[in-house]
């Protein structure tokens, strides 16, 4: 990107007035390499320049300024009500003062125009890919191309023949300021994480956008000045004499793929090639663009060497981090369970704390099956206080990484059961794999503390439920262990999947859970929806040939219908008839249903809402309902009972969190939540997932 190189010293003085080509003649090579020369002499252009690239960061740092007072003000908030709460104060999740009660006000309006999700949630599962960024996303990014082009044209009218030239120059300025935007955005330890909360994984689409910015802004530095060279037939001279268009071109073009490689379709065929091309890539883009900025304007340069010291100790940090967690080799025991899922379990002296919903990049080197180069994200199911402070991991078995680990575990068919249970009930001996284990973290864990609120929803489908089991296992220690009140008074856990056995991934955890709280006075629900499951509709195990069309890669399915309405009663017995359940064309009984389950172990069915819903001796704690749950009807529930704040954690298929993103601002519109009404607030953490 040519940024003016003024390297050329034409006979024309450009200080007399405005640059036109009257008398020139452009046939004359030294009077057209004169008028070039002139043409793009950069000593106004460069300052004005740098000066709108200053401006941009200015914005940056008011947005960034605005973010941390909105992030720190709701932290010290939160902590006053823990403070309350163990004060034993009334209702210590309401705003009590007028300060509190605006901005609640304000806090309350920004979520309803911020949480929606406009993605479709029944697109096909060959598209799943196709992700709409939240409205709140949305609304930034605008903001933010809103603010850049402002800055490109406003007042950029240079009379004479350097108009196109201006207008190039500054685009080249505002492109190269948005390089270290874009490496503060990739780095896991970056200043905008630390000062607003916003984690890393939220920022990565802003990271996108802002390489797409820049590439915009790349084509209207080059368009431009090639205008300008054009009008006077000149672009050929440019181009053999002048080492800049060359230069930026390449640049250019690493630019151009990085955008396009970053497209979700790319990432989805296979995000490790992805990320190692995409390193590469960005290497060579630095180099062709620190070769392309011109000696003339060396003040541009800092926008290069800026992001290459904070690159540089990005990594230095990670890597001594690395090396001190790593210190002491670790062993990782892998168990395979039921639903191609792996258990991995872990302990390392370095690492004692870490905040629930936290994840880590596991490494499994020094075998040829896993490879050193593959470091995988996985949430850690564990808290500090539980599991005698090892580190628990779930992962569901996909392909290259998650799939080889799961192949070389064991066959254990039960999860997270104390082994004198599994002994007891099989009277046999688990056989355990272990491997030498690394990792990088952890990182993650930046939402508010659930503990905080007044009543809790905790949304999770399939393997999310590592992110909202440790949420609950968090809660939980805390209410036994620390002896304080917690505010928190209700929590209701609700855990989507297609099979009955999936839930013995995390049984006995959820069961210790539960009786922490209630120990502690703390209400609290567990509900697991189960889909196109034979031990419950009594069909067989291919989940299609249940009679559903349902796309499960999108979320749970629903395909159980009662054919009588019952309402929320259990069956009448007297009237000697039982009560029929549909399962795609054949009809069953309740009591058929609970003789044919496939779990061994005692167990009650009843009909409950249009649902099957049985109990399990080995879930005590909860409930096993049929099909998928009602998110509205969940919340409303939870909304109606709140004495003050509510939050909601979710976890899941896109389906799953774009359908309880629009319920949640649909009954935040409809209850008018701090708008006079009484009704109390509602804060939504959605976890990624994929």
């Amino acid at each position: 990107m040519d940024m003016g190189s003024g390297s050329m010293n034409g006979g024309m003085d450009s200080g007399s007035g405005p640059l036109n080509a009257t008398g020139v003649d452009f046939s004359d090579p030294d009077q057209a390499s004169d008028f070039l020369a002139a043409l793009l002499d950069d000593e106004e252009l460069k300052v004005i320049g740098n000066a709108y690239a200053r401006y941009f960061w200015y914005g940056v740092a008011v947005v960034v300024a605005i973010a941390a007072v909105f992030h720190w003000t709701r932290f010290f908030m939160l902590q006053m009500r823990l403070r309350a709460a163990a004060r034993r104060e009334e209702k210590p999740t309401r705003p009590k003062s007028v300060l509190a009660n605006c901005f609640a006000t304000i806090t309350a309006m920004a979520r309803e125009v911020t949480y929606l999700d406009l993605t479709p949630t029944h697109i096909n599962s060959k598209y799943r890919w196709f992700k709409l960024p939240t409205s709140g996303h949305t609304m930034l990014l605008l903001v933010y191309m809103g603010f850049v082009l402002a800055l490109e044209f406003i007042d950029d009218s240079v009379p004479g023949a350097q108009f196109w030239q201006a207008r190039g120059v500054r685009a080249g300025w505002l492109a190269v300021a948005q390089v270290p935007l874009i490496v503060l955005l990739a780095g896991k330890n970056n200043l905008f994480t630390l000062t607003t909360g916003v984690s890393y994984e939220r920022l990565n689409v802003i990271h996108r956008w802002s390489a797409r910015v820049m590439l915009l802004l790349a084509i209207f530095h080059f368009g431009f000045q090639s205008r300008a060279w054009s009008e006077f037939g000149l672009m050929k001279l440019e181009w053999s004499t002048d080492s800049c268009p060359p230069t930026g071109i390449a640049a250019f073009a690493f630019l151009l793929w990085m955008n396009l490689s970053t497209l979700a379709p790319f990432r989805f065929w296979s995000y490790e090639f992805f990320v190692w091309q995409h390193l590469i890539t960005f290497f060579g883009f630095m180099i062709a663009l620190a070769y392309h900025l011109p000696t003339t304007a060396t003040w541009s340069r800092i926008y290069i060497f800026i992001p290459i010291a904070m690159y540089t100790i990005d990594r230095a940090i990670r890597s001594a981090w690395f090396v001190w967690n790593n210190r002491r080799a670790s062993r990782a025991t892998l168990t395979k369970l039921n639903g191609n899922v792996t258990k991995i379990t872990m302990r390392n002296p370095a690492i004692s704390r870490w905040r629930p919903g936290s994840y880590m990049l596991l490494t499994l080197p020094g075998q040829d099956t896993f490879g050193w180069a593959q470091a995988h994200p996985a949430t850690i199911l564990s808290t500090p206080m539980s599991h005698d402070g090892q580190l628990v991991f779930i992962l569901k078995s996909h392909k290259g990484f998650t799939r080889r680990i799961m192949s070389a575990a064991n066959n254990s068919s039960e999860a997270l059961i104390p082994r004198g249970v599994i002994e007891a009930e099989k009277g046999t001996e688990e056989r355990t794999v272990t491997f030498r284990a690394v990792f990088n973290g952890p990182y993650g864990g930046h939402h508010a503390d659930f503990a905080a609120f007044d009543s809790v929803c905790l949304i999770a489908g399939s393997t999310g439920v590592t992110f909202t089991l440790s949420i609950l296992q968090d809660i939980a220690d805390r209410a036994v262990s620390l002896g304080k009140r917690l505010p928190i008074k209700r929590i209701h856990f609700v855990w989507c999947n297609n099979r009955e056995d999936r839930a013995k991934w995390v049984a006995a955890e959820l069961n210790a859970a539960v009786e922490k709280l209630a120990s502690a006075g703390i209400q609290i629900t567990v509900s697991v929806y189960v889909t196109c499951d034979n031990a419950l509709t009594d069909q067989i195990s291919e989940p299609k040939a249940c009679g559903c069309n349902c796309d499960k890669s999108q979320g749970p399915c629903c395909c159980v219908t009662v054919t009588d309405d019952v309402g929320d009663d259990a069956p009448d017995e007297t009237s000697g008839k039982p009560t029929e359940i549909k399962v795609g064309e054949k009809k069953v009984t309740v009591a058929e249903t609970a003789a044919r389950s496939s779990d061994s172990l005692s167990s009650s069915a009843s009909l409950q809402g249009g649902r099957v819903v049985v109990k399990r001796s080995w879930l005590p704690c909860g409930t096993l309902c049929s099909g998928r749950p009602d998110f509205r009807e969940i919340l409303t529930e939870m909304l109606s009972a709140a004495d003050g704040e509510s939050g909601v954690a979710v976890c899941g298929p896109h389906g799953m969190t774009a359908t309880i993103r629009r319920q949640i601002v649909t009954l935040s519109d409809e209850r008018a939540i701090h708008k006079g009404s009484g009704a109390q607030g509602c804060y939504l953490h959605v976890e990624s997932f994929s």
